[in-house]
């Protein structure tokens, strides 16, 4: 097995903190001690401090972290943290979506695909821009999501009946290699990595990445955890299949373009096949059948949905920001190579 992969297996270590929320969490953690009660209420729901801190309850139900006790996971004080800072995340999140409109509507406005060169295209920019210094970072940051891709969806599923159960669980069996392990898309999405020269450990990059990109792995684990968040999970799934294929496509081809290696181009051609299928499966039978069951939870979908959008707007009006300025989009661009480097 490619050293790369065996980097994979380990918990990775407790990052540098960026501010009160997320020292007390750290030193928590690190400590095995309860965190001090923390005033939420003034922290900004998306600025760095908070999103960290959110994030590293979060992976206590992932990988973990090197050093720490795995029983931590269910720990009562760093859960009553969690809630302070996940109400503090999603009440923001209620504010800030366009509000109510039809499940339909949502979906239609998903498939719109923007005009010229749209602010927040990161996937367009690369398409025809971007070289292997923006796709090694753009991959940087997406290394927290892809690496857990199909995981915060798979606790949805004990939630579903019947077809969109069934639905979600061959959705999810695809995501995770179609029972063959070299298949699975985190671990392929570890091959593109390779394949820029990038770190493939789990984790690697969590320093580097500013809140925006923690922002979006964090919404999957909060719609994930939550049994009554479960239609905004589904909204979340839906937009990402959606919204997959013809985003992978772009990446494909700004891979090829730079000749970023064949590993690098696998991972999104990949996508642009599987989620093509899949975003027919996810509006017909996790979708309809959801909404079969529980007609109540439409207004929960179109939230999950405007929440992703929201968010990934977000993250990517920060990076294209960073790269028409000239400077890179990682809080610590150390360890990611940088132009001409192979």
């Amino acid at each position: 097995m490619p050293a790369h992969r065996e980097a994979r297996l380990d918990s990775p270590p407790l990052p540098s903190p960026r501010g009160t929320l997320s020292a007390a969490v750290i030193s928590a953690l690190r400590q095995g001690t309860a965190p001090p009660l923390q005033e939420t209420g003034g922290a900004d729901p998306y600025g760095e401090d908070l999103q960290l801190a959110l994030y590293l309850l979060y992976e206590l139900h992932y990988q973990g972290f090197h050093g720490v006790d795995d029983g931590r996971e269910w720990d009562p004080d760093l859960l009553t943290l969690r809630r302070a800072l996940e109400r503090r995340f999603l009440a923001a999140l209620r504010t800030d979506v366009p509000g109510p409109v039809p499940l339909q509507q949502a979906l239609d406005e998903l498939l719109t695909e923007p005009v010229g060169d749209p602010v927040t295209s990161v996937t367009h920019y690369l398409q025809h821009e971007g070289g292997l210094a923006e796709l090694r970072e753009y991959s940087a940051l997406r290394s927290l999501y892809h690496l857990k891709e199909a995981d915060p969806h798979a606790w949805v599923i004990p939630r579903l009946y019947g077809r969109a159960k069934a639905a979600m669980a061959a959705v999810e069996f695809d995501e995770f290699g179609a029972g063959r392990a070299d298949d699975i898309h985190a671990r392929l999405f570890a091959d593109l990595m390779a394949d820029l020269g990038l770190e493939t450990a789990y984790g690697h990059y969590l320093d580097a990445a500013p809140a925006e990109a923690l922002a979006t792995v964090n919404l999957m684990s909060l719609l994930g955890l939550h049994r009554a968040l479960r239609g905004a999970l589904v909204g979340h799934f839906a937009t990402v299949e959606v919204t997959s294929s013809p985003g992978s496509r772009r990446l494909a081809k700004a891979m090829r373009r730079a000749d970023a290696g064949p590993a690098a181009a696998r991972f999104y051609d990949e996508h642009v096949e599987a989620d093509a299928v899949h975003e027919q499966v996810v509006r017909h039978d996790v979708i309809g059948g959801l909404l079969e069951n529980e007609p109540g939870l439409e207004p929960d979908i179109v939230f999950g949905i405007q929440a992703t959008v929201l968010l990934e707007g977000r993250l990517g009006t920060e990076v294209l920001r960073a790269w028409h300025a000239g400077r890179s989009a990682l809080r610590t661009p150390a360890g990611v190579p940088g132009p001409g480097v192979r």
